[in-house]
């Protein structure tokens, strides 16, 4: 990865930490060439993932496309702990990350690789017909929003590509349980086997067979 990405990735404002970041950006660079297609990620807050995954696009020579409504998720809204009141656009009363993610990127030069998708996941994804290279799902951990996210975006994720699913934690004493659930629902698919870990990112490779999708837990 490039030292002043990695710098600006680093410093960017999100909760993705540094050597998840790194790992997610080697997941990405490291698709193979045979697979064709753009990256997509699920959530982008402020942009400090879309900096990591927009490295590794850049040096592929593609595109990431980030899907996200920039109103936050669940645990982003007032009274809960990952709130920041400064992100809140006092014209409307509404959390509004997209102006921030539109200077991370713009600053870290990475405008014309750093395709802004505004809208709901679900929403993008029912008009969604490119195959994707990389899929990066870190949206809602509600558990329909989760699971949506996976059921719609991850059967669009090519042979030989790449799913990469945030904030999997075994253990529910460390987390959430809906991306773990997502996580498992991927493995048990048969159309996806794991193949890096760092933390709490899995990443897994899309398997050349049809994608069963599991019921919901």
């Amino acid at each position: 990865m490039r030292a002043d990405l990695a710098a600006a990735a680093e410093a960017a404002r999100g909760f993705l930490p540094p050597e998840e970041g790194r790992a997610l950006f080697a997941a990405a660079a490291g698709v193979p060439a045979t697979v064709a297609g753009p990256f997509l990620e699920i959530g982008s807050y402020c942009g400090r993932s879309a900096l990591f995954l927009g490295a590794a696009a850049e040096a592929r020579g593609t595109v990431l496309f980030c899907v996200d409504h920039h109103h936050g998720s669940e645990e982003n809204q007032p009274g809960w702990p990952w709130h920041e009141p400064d992100l809140v656009d006092p014209a409307t009363g509404r959390l509004d990350t997209l102006p921030t993610f539109r200077r991370t990127v713009e600053a870290a030069g990475l405008g014309d690789t750093v395709v802004a998708v505004v809208g709901a996941s679900t929403t993008v994804a029912r008009h969604w017909t490119t195959p994707l290279a990389f899929l990066f799902v870190d949206g809602g951990h509600g558990s329909d929003p989760a699971h949506d996210d996976f059921e719609q975006w991850a059967p669009k994720v090519a042979p030989g590509g790449r799913l990469a699913v945030h904030d999997v934690f075994p253990d529910p004493a460390d987390g959430g349980r809906p991306p773990y659930e997502v996580w498992c629902r991927a493995l048990a698919s048969g159309a996806f086997e794991e193949i890096s870990v760092c933390g709490s990112l899995r990443v897994l490779e899309r398997l050349d067979r049809a994608l069963a999708v599991t019921r919901r837990p």
